[in-house]
């Protein structure tokens, strides 16, 4: 397939998915939307039903109150009394919920108000008849009742009652309609996003087959292709083998050679500063000689005055920057050959309890320790499969430049802990030294660069051969640092390393 048809082809997929998720995202919204819109239409129409209930359930404890109240006139029956009173009772609380329930409607509460009015006259003189009739005046209590009839409050009140009736049932009209229109949209939204989706997803299924024919056909290619790719690769990784075993044979051969010259350097130097006292002597001794100056005293050796003092003191000082550096050039070389041999070395797998492997570091570290008024704390850690002396040198390394580099004469806290994740074993070295500036964090790992403050012993080879054996053990190793913020070096290994995960550099 041409690269132009598979660009085309992948363009084309990733529109239609993009489409597709668009149209979900769309259908799901309004969907969203419209159901709540439904829920939010029928829970209305629930809202006026309960309210013209609560109308009829008004109307009704009021009937209730006016047959108890009459009854009692007529009989003296205490129990129609006691109806007529839970009657009364129920009133007040029916007159409050029903102003909750339209309290979203002005008309309806100014009819409420009406109503209350009315209600609370008729109550008023349901407590007049019972008073006339508990004072024995029953002829008056029976014509009070008449004279309640003949007025206009029982009508008043059923027509305030109905026209509150006829607004809920417009109300109720009105909200079930909106209620059907809104689950109508939802079920015609869904059905047309279904449609859709279903459309998107034949469409995604031709493409599909396509591109799944298209790359079953470029792997049959690639398989034709990569027939021999495994010997080329075996072929090149001899070849990078071989090498790189030939990088660390001239590595060694050059440091070795460099430490001849280097023995006769330091050689000469010696003699050179063992001949510098006899030499001044003499010029000293002829000095004196040319100026007529009056010999020593017997056994007393002659004193350098003017230029020739200050050649002596020049001369010594240049042996001595000789002389640190070749001591500086010798430990540079000896690293350059322990690094060499370390990296011809194979590693042996082994499994290592990481906690008693830094406890016993952290003991022979315990005098620099103290020193640097430093604490070392170990958190629980796991058992791996490693090579032993490879992560002796890591964690020894790490943890000596802990100590080392800690804040001079403030206590300082130096804390190991791990976690396991995913078949990798994650450590972590954190220190509250004096940190890292982060524009050096790569440079630390570079050999033979260092960071910061140079106060410190070292060739900056430290990091760098760290690194160095974290990658051969198949890991990765990170820096977190700020300064005066402490610092926290990170190492990822492999909890079950073997030779075939990685055994040389690469």
């Amino acid at each position: 397939m041409a690269p132009e048809v598979r660009q085309r082809r992948t363009l084309g997929q990733i529109l239609l998915l993009s489409a597709g998720f668009l149209v979900l995202v769309a259908v799901s919204t309004a969907s969203v939307l419209l159901v709540n819109k439904a829920r939010s239409d029928s829970a209305w129409v629930i809202h006026t039903v309960e309210a013209e209930n609560q109308i009829n359930a008004l109307l009704l404890e009021v009937r209730r109150a006016e047959s108890g109240v009459r009854a009692y006139l007529l009989t003296q029956n205490p129990e129609f009394l006691r109806d007529h009173e839970a009657a009364v009772t129920a009133i007040r609380p029916l007159l409050d919920k029903l102003g909750t329930l339209i309290a979203d409607n002005q008309t309806q509460l100014a009819n409420l108000a009406k109503l209350r009015g009315v209600i609370e006259s008729r109550l008023a003189q349901f407590d007049r008849e019972k008073a006339l009739v508990v004072s024995g005046d029953l002829p008056s209590a029976v014509t009070l009742v008449r004279d309640a009839g003949s007025t206009d409050s029982s009508n008043m009140m059923r027509d305030t009652a109905e026209v509150m009736r006829s607004e809920e049932e417009r109300l109720l009209a009105l909200r079930t309609t909106n209620a059907d229109a809104s689950q109508r949209l939802a079920t015609i939204v869904t059905v047309a996003g279904s449609a859709l989706v279903v459309v998107l997803a034949f469409i995604s299924v031709v493409l599909v087959r396509g591109s799944t024919r298209a790359r079953d056909e470029a792997e049959a290619r690639l398989r034709e292709s990569h027939l021999n790719l495994e010997a080329t690769v075996d072929e090149r990784t001899a070849d990078l083998r071989e090498a790189n075993e030939e990088i660390q044979r001239f590595a060694y051969i050059v440091s070795h050679d460099l430490r001849s010259p280097l023995v006769n350097i330091m050689g000469f130097t010696s003699e050179l500063d063992e001949l510098r006292s006899d030499i001044f002597r003499r010029i000293a001794t002829l000095a004196r000689a040319v100026s007529d100056a009056p010999p020593p005293a017997e056994g007393a050796e002659p004193e350098l005055e003017g230029a020739d003092k200050q050649l002596s003191e020049d001369f010594s000082e240049a042996l001595g920057f000789i002389k640190s550096s070749i001591a500086k050039m010798d430990r540079l070389i000896t690293a350059i050959l322990n690094l060499t041999r370390e990296g011809r070395r194979e590693f042996v797998p082994i499994r290592i309890d990481t906690r008693e492997l830094i406890e016993t570091i952290v003991s022979t570290l315990a005098h620099q320790a103290d020193e640097a008024n430093a604490t070392i704390r170990i958190e629980p850690l796991p058992t791996v499969v490693s090579d032993r002396l490879a992560l002796e040198q890591i964690f020894s390394n790490l943890i000596d430049n802990a100590i080392k580099y800690m804040k001079p004469g403030i206590p300082g806290e130096i804390a190991i802990r791990a976690r396991t994740k995913l078949g990798f074993a994650i450590f972590e070295i954190s220190d509250t030294g004096r940190g890292i500036d982060p524009k050096d964090h790569q440079r630390i790992f570079d050999l033979f660069r260092r960071a910061g403050t140079q106060d410190r012993p070292g060739q900056g080879i430290g990091l760098a051969h760290v690194r160095a054996l974290v990658r051969r053990l198949g890991g990765t190793m990170s820096v977190a640092s700020e300064l005066d913020q402490g610092s926290t070096f990170t190492i990822t290994l492999p909890i079950n390393w073997n030779a075939s995960n990685r055994n040389s550099d690469r």
